[in-house]
């Protein structure tokens, strides 16, 4: 449960402040322009320093780097819930961002590390799945619940007791050998390597309000490329690479985190997307709209833990990574039908569980397959690559559809209030019809954006089909070292 409970804060947090920005926003004098800090300065921070995190966690220790990371993580939270200004607050959520990218990892890999083989690896990574799966959509329902009953700022302040229980727990219950002697930090892979996801997250994050066109945002892509690929030839020629190539190489891993990436990239857009339509066109409060996604965490939890956890060790992945993946693309795609009147028994309830269902079908042995047969010395940095699949497709899919979703209504709304002014013979629209088309408008570009996301799923489905060609991993006894006990502490 302490890893557990460690990675949900973190997974979290990259949407628990989504509900409660616009209070924030009120509150701290935020501007328009520079209210998508409060998100960007986190993933920004995140993405960019996991691959450094990972390493880390290989080089002094994955037990002591979690913990660590819980208690920078909790400090920033309480900065972050105490801010007075804007500056502060975008500070603590980077902060917040740093922490997390030595956290998650090393949750990971101590998983990786502690349950090896069997029904008790099937069963921690099924919780692991559910949480990666799930853990957005919990941020979204206990941030409406934290705003609307409480204030915003206890969406950062709730970490708090969160991280001090984790951290007694990882205190009594986990088990770490540091791999000292083995591992050391490449300093220029790290920069480049740190540098080119940077650039990438943040011109990805710049694309929503300046558009992909936009200088910045081509010169930040294109030097993000241009660094990752000097990143990549420097691991060819380091002694000690930061990101071993032959961990990417294996056709298995490859496929694994290539399938999570894309994975998310619908995910995340799906998540912005069905909030807005929730508040803004239905007109559900934060609350009503935090408890409108838990369908879908019920149905990751159950695809994650009730049916992969149970075959994983069965059957090969891809038998369950596959047809996860397009159950997830159909519920998806049947939100393309979504209209301006409330559909939500009929369009939005069937669409969540159909994803969640999906979603706990793949997360689980995409983590599994991604993090299984790796070497103890790397399993911080492999561990860092599957969050930053996670993290990157969840920063590339929210700027990306989103930029389709805005393009796409403005042409809509457009062209509809111009035919409605020409069959119009009195003094002009009136605001009920306006209204009326904008809010067509907007759900059209839900829907365009949306059926994107579901073409990228049925993308995740194809790699993970001809990519992850593994078996079912072979049942056996615990590692000696690890007694059952401490095994489900951890969990």
């Amino acid at each position: 449960m302490v890893i557990a409970i460690a990675q949900l804060m973190v997974v979290l947090d990259a949407t628990i402040v989504n509900i409660a920005l616009p209070s924030a926003q009120r509150d701290l004098g935020i501007s328009d322009a520079n209210r998508q800090w409060v998100i960007t300065a986190y993933t920004l921070a995140f993405g960019g320093l996991l691959l450094l995190g990972g390493r880390i966690a290989d080089l002094v220790g994955r037990k002591r780097t979690f913990m660590i990371g819980l208690v920078g993580f909790a400090v920033a939270s309480g900065l972050g819930g105490a801010a007075t200004g804007a500056g502060l607050l975008f500070g603590a959520r980077a902060l917040q961002g740093a922490f997390a990218a030595l956290l998650a990892p090393s949750a990971l890999s101590l998983l990786t590390t502690t349950f090896t083989i069997g029904k008790e690896r099937s069963k921690a990574f099924g919780i692991y799945g559910a949480i990666a799966g799930g853990g957005a959509a919990i941020g979204l329902m206990a941030g409406g619940l934290l705003t609307e009953y409480l204030t915003w700022r206890w969406c950062l302040y709730v970490n708090v007791p969160v991280a001090v229980i984790a951290f007694a727990g990882a205190a009594v219950f986990l088990r770490d050998k540091p791999e000292r002697d083995r591992v050391h930090l490449d300093v220029p892979g790290a920069m480049l390597g740190c540098g080119g996801l940077v650039a990438i997250v943040y011109a990805c994050s710049e694309a929503q309000p300046r558009g992909w066109g936009d200088g910045l945002v081509v010169g930040l892509l294109a030097g993000g490329v241009l660094l990752l690929s000097v990143f990549a030839w420097w691991q060819t020629r380091a002694r000690h690479p930061l990101l071993p190539l032959h961990i990417v190489h294996n056709r298995n891993r490859g496929g694994a985190f290539l399938t999570m990436g894309l994975a998310v990239i619908a995910l995340f857009g799906m998540f912005l997307f069905m909030t807005y339509y929730l508040q803004t066109v239905l007109g559900y409060s934060p609350v009503k709209t935090g408890l409108a996604f838990l369908p879908m965490v019920a149905a990751i939890v159950v695809g994650s833990t009730q049916i992969s956890a149970r075959l994983l060790h069965r059957i090969p992945p891809r038998f369950l990574m596959v047809p996860g993946a397009l159950l997830a693309a159909v519920g998806l795609f049947t939100l393309r039908f979504l209209t301006a009147t409330p559909a939500y028994a009929s369009h939005v309830l069937p669409a969540m569980l159909l994803v969640g269902l999906g979603m706990g079908l793949t997360f689980m042995p995409v983590m599994a397959t991604a993090t299984s047969g790796v070497a103890p010395h790397d399993s911080g940095v492999t561990s860092a690559t599957v969050n930053t699949a996670q993290q990157v497709g969840g920063s590339i899919g929210t700027a990306l559809l989103n930029t389709i979703a805005t393009s796409t209504s403005a042409t809509f709304i457009a062209s509809r209030l111009a035919a409605a002014a020409r069959e119009t013979t009195g003094p002009g629209l009136t605001p009920a019809v306006r209204d009326g088309i904008v809010k067509s408008g907007v759900v059209h570009g839900f829907t365009v954006a949306i059926g994107v996301g579901s073409a990228i799923m049925l993308l995740a489905a194809l790699v993970a089909g001809l990519m992850v060609n593994g078996r079912a991993p072979k049942q056996g006894p615990m590692p000696a070292a690890d007694s059952a006990e401490s095994a489900d502490a951890a969990v």
